[in-house]
């Protein structure tokens, strides 16, 4: 069962659903009783400018579903804005495969920009060659009405470097999935994300890291903040095969719920076959320091400009790991304007 097949059915019973283990937050087949008709083709031209546009070297765009390629010859380097358009109350799937050569580096300034009550999958493949580096910054700004479902697959290989960081303010219902496979060979893979939930809204981060060799290193961060009647989801899995050793991989989820009808539901796990590894994973969903709060009061600070700060200072820690200095000021900016808006 899968979306995609939903969607090129128009049959809601492909849908994954809560009797799906790995979809019981996310419940697409209870929600969606029924697949919409095909999306109207929409020109990208005929759209507002996407927001990593400046950024980058180039713009690639999907607009209401439709395939693209985005390949780095070896040695060569991109910086690409890859935007992914959703417009109106139909359902559409895109496909973007992502090859990166040998030494190759490129920068992925990818953007979700909904409008709409429609039903979306993307469906994104890497394929990043030994000792490329690629560095993918994920904007997720689904509209409120939408649904959406994005799953990239990254294959690694010995001595590739790929990190990614997620952010978003989710949709109706939202799930961004990330499946890698760790060729080990040290290889250096980091998956963070950060969630910012108001309203209904609903955003569920999932990862799945498979280490099949030795000598591979994993980073994972995950902050998340919700209020309102919001829901966030995190899902991380890490796996070590059997003879992986000497991996060296680390997971981290904290969120903060800042009202009573707020929801947080996390799953870290650690799946280890091999002897010689060194794996943690921590996990914390809690409130505002109000010790802080009153300090920040106390100098003077109203307390909704107090909240914000505290908040901005919890989730910057992922947004300082950003490695491109011109999307990590943009995503700084991003987070205030949704904390302090909110």
């Amino acid at each position: 069962m899968s979306v995609a097949a939903a969607i090129r059915a128009r049959d809601p019973a492909e849908l994954p659903g809560k009797r799906d283990e790995d979809w019981r937050w996310t419940d697409l087949r209870g929600l969606v009783r029924e697949v919409p008709p095909p999306s109207e083709p929409l020109d990208p031209a005929a759209t507002a400018s996407g927001p990593f546009d400046a950024l980058a070297d180039e713009v690639v765009a999907v607009a209401n579903g439709g395939d693209t390629r985005i390949g780095v010859n070896a040695g060569g380097s991109r910086t690409v804005a890859l935007r992914i358009v959703s417009r109106g109350a139909g359902s559409h799937a895109a496909r973007v495969a992502v090859a990166v050569g040998l030494g190759g580096r490129l920068t992925l300034l990818e953007s979700y920009e909904g409008e709409g009550a429609y039903l979306a999958h993307a469906e994104l493949t890497f394929e990043i060659a030994e000792g490329a580096v690629v560095e993918r910054i994920v904007l997720a700004g689904d509209d409120a009405e939408g649904v959406s479902v994005s799953q990239a697959e990254v294959r690694l290989e010995p001595g590739a470097d790929f990190a990614q960081t997620v952010l978003t303010g989710g949709a109706r219902r939202q799930r961004l999935e990330t499946i890698v496979h760790h060729p080990g060979g040290h290889a250096e893979l980091r998956l963070d994300g950060a969630y910012l939930l108001d309203g209904k809204r609903h955003a569920d981060l999932t990862t799945v890291v498979t280490h099949e060799a030795v000598d591979g290193i994993t980073r994972q961060l995950t902050k998340g903040v919700v209020r309102d009647q919001a829901r966030g989801v995190f899902q991380g899995r890490i796996v070590v095969a059997q003879g992986a050793d000497r991996t060296d991989a680390r997971m981290g989820h904290h969120a903060l719920i800042l009202s009573d009808r707020a929801e947080v539901d996390a799953k870290p796990e650690l799946l280890i076959h091999a002897d010689d590894v060194s794996c943690a994973h921590g996990n914390t969903i809690g409130a505002l320091d109000e010790d802080a709060l009153f300090y920040a009061r106390q100098r003077g600070i109203p307390e909704p400009e107090a909240r914000a700060m505290l908040t901005e200072a919890f989730v910057g820690e992922v947004v300082e790991r950003i490695g491109h200095e011109a999307a990590r000021e943009q995503a700084a900016a991003w987070v205030s304007e949704r904390l302090r808006g909110a």
